[in-house]
C-alpha cells in the first residue's frame, strides 16, 4: 500500500461532502467541500495511525503518501445530512483475495479494540457537543454496538440479539460470528444485500471510529488533568 492513498469524494447536493480513503477502514471524514474534507481526512492520518497500528499494519501506513482522489460520486441523503459515506468506490465491488479481506479484517478488529478502550477510559459524562443531541459515554457505547447489531451485520445473515450488547461475552461473539460471516461472503463472492462487503467493513469501522473520536473529543476526564 506505499505510494499515494486512494481517496473517493462523495458530494452532497447542498451541506457536505465526504472524503473516503477506502483502502483504509474507517479512515473517512466531512466537509462543506471537497478541498475541506480532504484537508480534514489529512489532519486525521495521526489519529487512525494508531488503528494501523493495532492491526499490526504501522509500517505499511508510515509508508503512505499523499492522498490522491481516485474517484468522485454523487452522494445521497446521507451525505448530506449526516455526513456519512453510504456508496462503494468501484474497487469495492471486487473480490477480494484472502489475504487482502484478512488485512482489512484486521483493520476492522483494531476499529473495535480502539473504539473499547476509549469507551472504558473516558469519563461517564462528556463535553456538551452539537453530536448526537448531546449523548454520555453509554448512550454512544450502546448505540454504536446497537447500530452494528441490528443494521449493519444482518447485511451478511448475522442476526445476534440486541440486547448482546450488554454483554462482553457476547458482543465477542458477535464480532467473531461477523467476522466469519465476511470471509464467507468475500470467498463465495457474494453480495451484503444491497452493500459490497468492502463496503460493510469500512462502513462498520468508520461508525466504531467515528464515535471513538467523538468520545475522546467530548472527554472530560482530559480537561479535569490539565
Amino acid at each position: 500500500m506505499s505510494g499515494p492513498v486512494r481517496v473517493m469524494v462523495e458530494r452532497g447536493k447542498k451541506k457536505r461532502t465526504v472524503a473516503s480513503a477506502f483502502d483504509w477502514p474507517g479512515w473517512d471524514r466531512f466537509a462543506k467541500s471537497e478541498e475541506l474534507a480532504l484537508a480534514v481526512l489529512a489532519a486525521y492520518r495521526g489519529r487512525y495511525a494508531k488503528v494501523a497500528h493495532q492491526a499490526g499494519l504501522a509500517d505499511e501506513f508510515g509508508a503512505t503518501g499523499e492522498l490522491e482522489v481516485v474517484e468522485r460520486l454523487d452522494g445521497i441523503g446521507m451525505t448530506d445530512f449526516y455526513g456519512v459515506s453510504m456508496r462503494s468506490a468501484a474497487p469495492e465491488y471486487e473480490q477480494m483475495t484472502e489475504a487482502e479481506c484478512e488485512r482489512k479484517i484486521a483493520l476492522l478488529r483494531a476499529c473495535w479494540a480502539y473504539f473499547d478502550d476509549v469507551a472504558a477510559r473516558v469519563s461517564p459524562e462528556l463535553r456538551p457537543g452539537p453530536r448526537g443531541g448531546g449523548r454520555d459515554r453509554e448512550r454512544i457505547i450502546r448505540h454504536t454496538n446497537g447500530a452494528e447489531i441490528f443494521e449493519f451485520a444482518k447485511k451478511v445473515g448475522v442476526n445476534t440479539p440486541l440486547d448482546a450488547r450488554e454483554s462482553p461475552v457476547r458482543l465477542r461473539a458477535h464480532r467473531e460470528a461477523l467476522i466469519e460471516a465476511i470471509r464467507d461472503h468475500n470467498a463465495r463472492g457474494v453480495t451484503a444485500r444491497s452493500w459490497t462487503v468492502q463496503f460493510l467493513i469500512r462502513h462498520s469501522a468508520y461508525h466504531m471510529l467515528d464515535h471513538a473520536w467523538e468520545m475522546e473529543d467530548r472527554d472530560l476526564s482530559v480537561a479535569l488533568e490539565t
